[in-house]
């Protein structure tokens, strides 16, 4: 060992420091002889001069790798002895060990220095007071450095070539395999087989991320782990959106699509940060490399929807409310995008970005739903009719027409670059080769009339790429004819019809209308048309609610022969919502007759009466007649909502018999209207100043004089003497403290 000399009875009373490290665990597991080497240097140290206990070991930066001195806790150990002025040497089996970063073996190197600690590794002793040693450490770990950067560019550059070919062998995802010779296949399993095909399908439906976890709800999907084995896990969004991004389910061989690089922490450390690339960024893509479980063309459509959903881009997809404009609505005052409020499910349009920016004008708008909505659906359907499809189709004839035309040109200018090329080849090929002179015009002659063609050849296949197929005529004509019935059926989404309408309309425009009971729509068509409609304002929730003017007509035509349940049915055919959008059942047309004054079906049979008939006639109330069709004792049958009760002579003398032998009904039943002189016990109430119970209580007892009305009602004859009585039984009452006071004030004239 060479500058043995430099080790002075200073270094001996200090530790010797053992440093071992292996890059990575494969090194450790395979390496075993080089590791064996540094735990030798223990033996080197002994042979130095050190005595046994003051050898240490560090050997905690097994498996790391010394590009970065983060992460490395024997290094930053050494770092500390060396500081601490506790280590007399270094032992290394090379300097590199100690890092392959320059900056951090230089900063070991100084404060080496400035420690008087020794650097010891195969070759010799290095004192790094001295000059020569520090520079010759310092050559030697560039050279180190250099050598694992010519290492890593080798495999890099073998790695990227290999992938050039599609030979790289990368991780496959779930529902992919190798088979025996090592090309990609689809996974056998048909569970993993039907888990990854309904994933797509999910988000063709959907047309979310989130949509397919919620189809995935309660089931499985299939993953595989970094080991290669195939687990089961539920379906999350991220899992979601990571299948959807994947190349390889398109049939596709891609490279590049992630790329990492050191970067500076806030805090100062070093770290690697992964960041995907666009598709333009890719090193390699090689289509229909191996069977997928989409097309190629599928992949880029879900792309892009998938950008078109992403809001932190400024996007504005469909979502799920009952807001037909919602994404595509603005404020003519600011310009702003306009937002979505429901106020118990009612959908409004707002113009609050403006407010909160402090950018609001006099002509920023706030409408319901129910104003604009109607309006722009309308305007939609009629643009679909018949008559402006035939003018569309007829336009559609003619930009074919025109399209076919300018194909055919491009195709006659292809054939004469042809023709002017293979001339000039002809040419070419008939000059003698001693003429040089005259061969170099020829050349330069026939480059020009390839690049030519080549320029021709490019203008068809972009003109030839740029035609999109016009479906039949007779599709378009059936499509137009049930699109009302779609619109309006109550399978069709909300987000179906806010897809729909996104196709034709670009976008929509508040505008402030001539007072203030109107308001302006300016609606812009993808074709770059624009047009503007006029609409009342809904100004109260009772106007917002109220039905169509279509349904009240349909209702008074149909009402007088049609039961509630039936005409529900026509009504939801006909492609009619309530006023608050929902499907029509018998309990909603009910209401519209009662609203509109609309009489019901005559539904009575000979012999057949209704619950109020019955009470009315036997001096009862509704709820006892309900409860004798309960119990068999009034036979009934229930149509459009209400009981149709069977009261025959016999059943009205079953009644009768009944009232007479029940002890809870009374048998003295008067229908007679009330005298004036007769109040309800709530009204006796009021007047008296005490609760209803006590009222009862007192009817009851006999206290109070009074008679059953028609429908069970009571009726209590109260007169001044009754009502004074009333008063001095409060005021002697030790239960009723409380109206005492009240009592004694002198009764109140008139009745109420």
């Amino acid at each position: 060992m060479r500058g043995h000399t430099k080790i002075t009875p200073s270094h001996l009373s200090r530790r010797a420091l053992i440093y071992v490290r292996q890059s990575t665990l494969a090194q450790v597991r395979n390496n075993t002889e080089s590791t064996a080497r540094q735990y030798g240097l223990s033996e080197l140290a002994a042979r130095l001069g050190w005595a046994a206990a003051g050898i240490e070991v560090i050997d905690t930066d097994l498996g790391l790798s010394g590009q970065l001195a983060e992460g490395r806790a024997g290094f930053k150990e050494v770092v500390g002895r060396v500081c601490l002025g506790e280590a007399g040497a270094i032992f290394g089996l090379e300097v590199s060990r100690l890092a392959r970063s320059s900056a951090d073996l230089a900063k070991l190197l100084e404060l080496a220095r400035l420690t008087d600690t020794l650097v010891i590794d195969a070759d010799g002793i290095y004192d790094l007071s001295d000059i020569n040693d520090r520079m010759l450490l310092g050559l030697k770990n560039q050279m180190a450095e250099a050598e694992l950067h010519i290492l890593g560019s080798r495999m890099d550059m073998a790695k990227r070539s290999a992938a050039a070919r599609g030979e790289l062998r990368l991780q496959l995802p779930a529902g992919l395999v190798r088979d025996d010779e090592g090309a990609i296949a689809i996974d056998p399993d048909q569970e993993v087989q039907a888990a990854i095909g309904d994933l797509f399908t999910a988000f063709t439906a959907t047309g979310s991320a989130y949509g397919v976890v919620g189809a995935f709800a309660g089931r499985r999907f299939p993953r595989r782990s970094q080991a290669g084995e195939l687990t089961w896990a539920p379906l999350t969004y991220d899992r979601v959106l990571k299948a959807l991004a994947n190349p390889a389910y398109a049939g596709a061989y891609v490279f590049g699509r992630r790329r990492s690089r050191r970067v500076v922490a806030a805090d100062g450390r070093i770290t690697r940060r992964s960041s995907t690339m666009p598709r333009a960024e890719w090193e390699t893509t090689l289509l229909g490399q191996h069977p997928g479980y989409i097309t190629w063309d599928q992949y880029l459509a879900n792309e892009a929807k998938l950008a078109a959903n992403n809001t932190n881009t400024g996007a504005r997809p469909v979502r799920e409310g009952a807001a037909l404009c919602q994404g595509i609505i603005y404020c003519g005052g600011c310009g702003r995008p306009m937002n979505v409020h429901y106020v118990r499910g009612r959908p409004s349009y707002e113009c609050s970005r403006g407010r909160a920016d402090h950018v609001a004008t006099p002509g920023c708008r706030s409408v319901t739903a129910a104003t604009v909505d109607p309006a722009v659906a309308s305007c939609l359907l009629a643009a679909l009719s018949g008559q402006e499809v035939e003018l569309a189709l007829a336009a559609a004839g003619e930009v074919a027409e025109r399209r076919t035309r300018t194909v055919r040109a491009s195709e006659l200018a292809v054939d004469r670059a042809r023709y002017q090329a293979g001339r000039a080849e002809r040419a070419l090929l008939a000059c003698e080769p001693e003429n040089r002179l005259v061969a170099r015009t020829f050349e330069a002659r026939l480059e020009a009339k390839l690049q030519e063609l080549a320029e021709a050849e490019a203008a068809l296949a972009t003109i030839i790429a740029a035609k999109v197929p016009l479906p039949p005529r007779a599709e378009l004509e059936a499509a137009v004819t049930t699109l009302g019935t779609l619109w309006s059926a109550p399978t069709t989404a909300d987000r179906d019809r806010k897809r729909l309408l996104r196709t034709l309309i670009a976008d929509v425009t508040i505008l402030p209308g001539s007072d203030t009971a109107t308001v302006r729509i300016g609606v812009r068509w993808r074709s770059g048309a624009s047009e503007e409609l006029f609409a009342e304002r809904v100004s109260n929730i009772c106007a917002a609610r109220r039905s169509t003017p279509e349904v009240v007509d349909l209702v008074r035509r149909l009402g007088p022969v049609t039961d509630n349940a039936t005409l529900a049915q026509q009504l939801n055919s006909a492609g009619h919502r309530t006023g608050t959008g929902r499907i029509f059942d018998a309990d909603a047309v009910r209401l519209v007759r009662r609203s509109y004054q609309i009489p019901p079906a005559e539904l009575l049979a000979p012999g057949e009466v209704t619950v109020g008939d019955v009470s009315q006639r036997l001096g009862i109330s509704r709820s006892t007649v309900t409860s004798w069709i309960g119990t068999g004792l009034l036979t009934a049958r229930r149509a459009a909502g209400r009981y149709l009760v069977a009261f025959t002579p016999q059943a009205e003398a079953a009644c009768r018999q009944h009232i007479a032998a029940s002890a809870q009904i009374h048998q003295q039943a008067d229908a007679t209207p009330p005298a004036p002189d007769e109040l309800s016990p709530a009204a006796v109430a009021a007047r008296l100043g005490i609760s209803r119970d006590a009222v009862y209580n007192w009817v009851s007892c006999g206290h109070l004089p009074a008679r059953h009305g028609a429908g069970g009602r009571r009726y209590i004859r109260f007169t001044t003497d009754v009502e004074a009585a009333c008063r001095q039984r409060i005021a002697l009452s030790p239960q009723l403290p409380h109206v005492k006071a009240q009592a004694l004030q002198p009764a109140p004239g008139g009745a109420l």
